[in-house]
This record gives structure tokens, C-alpha cells and sequence, in this order.
């Protein structure tokens, strides 16, 4: 049994005012567009009740029938500010990871700035820094184009 942990902060700017990239990730629809499994992957579903307090839970089979699923649990949110979640990902009935992100937000000339920090702690090669990281970038792209 091992753990790894590990830190990265991404910033992105969008041509999209803050409201509208606040509501890419508050509001179920607008975050399904964007927030989901690779293409080649069987979505199994997602929910999003955006509240402190609230959970939001997505899950995926791989195409070699692996069960990859996120579970998270907001736990501070301000509005056009900051999104503070905690979340696990599992592989089929294994935790993989757990870890801390948090989103901020600043508009300046119509744009926004978007900063993802996370703070995680992966288990036993199921999951890494790296992977995280680079699948994160793959979610800003989607949102990017999403806006």
C-alpha cells in the first residue's frame, strides 16, 4: 500500500463573462456539457446539487470495462468567488484518490479567470499527479469550448 501526494495549480482566461463560467459548473445542464467522460467511454450518469453541503457524482466504464467514477461534496461556495470541494475517484470498487480543489474566479474586461488548485492524495499507482493534472487540462479545454 502507498500514497503519493501532490499539488498543481492551472489558470485559464475566458472570453466569457463571469456569469457564464460561474454557470458552466453551478448548473447541472451547462456542466454536463463539458464535465463527462471521453468519448469512447459509457457514461453511467451524473448528478450535481450545487450547495454547500451538496454532492456531485460521475461515473464511466473505459472501453476495457473499467468502472472509473468521482464523488464530491461542496463544501464552500461563493458566488462568482470561489468553489471549495472535496472528492474521491475510484476504479471500479477502489479508491484511487481523494483530494481538495478549489476554484476561483475573476473577471476583468469581460474575460474570466478561472484558477483550479487541487491537493491530493493518490493510493497505490491507481491514479497520479500527472494523470490528474492532465485530465484536468482535458476538462478546462472542454470548458473552454463549451463557453
Amino acid at each position: 500500500m502507498s500514497v503519493k501526494h501532490a499539488s498543481f495549480t492551472i489558470e485559464r482566461t475566458y472570453a466569457a463573462p463571469i456569469g457564464k463560467v460561474w454557470q458552466a459548473w453551478a448548473d447541472q445542464a451547462s456542466k454536463s456539457r463539458w464535465f463527462v467522460s471521453p468519448d469512447d467511454w459509457e457514461s453511467t450518469g451524473h448528478t450535481l446539487d450545487f450547495r454547500e453541503g451538496g454532492t456531485e457524482h460521475v461515473a464511466g466504464t473505459a472501453p476495457d470495462g473499467t468502472v472509473h467514477a468521482y464523488s464530491a461534496r461542496y463544501e464552500d461556495i461563493r458566488h462568482h468567488e470561489r468553489i471549495v470541494s472535496t472528492y474521491s475517484m475510484h476504479q471500479d470498487e477502489k479508491r484511487a484518490s481523494v483530494s481538495l480543489a478549489t476554484m476561483e474566479f475573476e473577471q476583468s474586461d469581460g474575460k474570466t479567470t478561472l484558477t483550479v488548485t487541487e491537493h491530493g492524495a493518490f493510493f497505490d499507482g491507481l491514479d497520479r499527479p500527472e494523470w490528474r493534472e492532465q485530465g484536468t487540462n482535458a476538462l478546462l479545454d472542454a470548458l473552454g469550448r463549451s463557453l
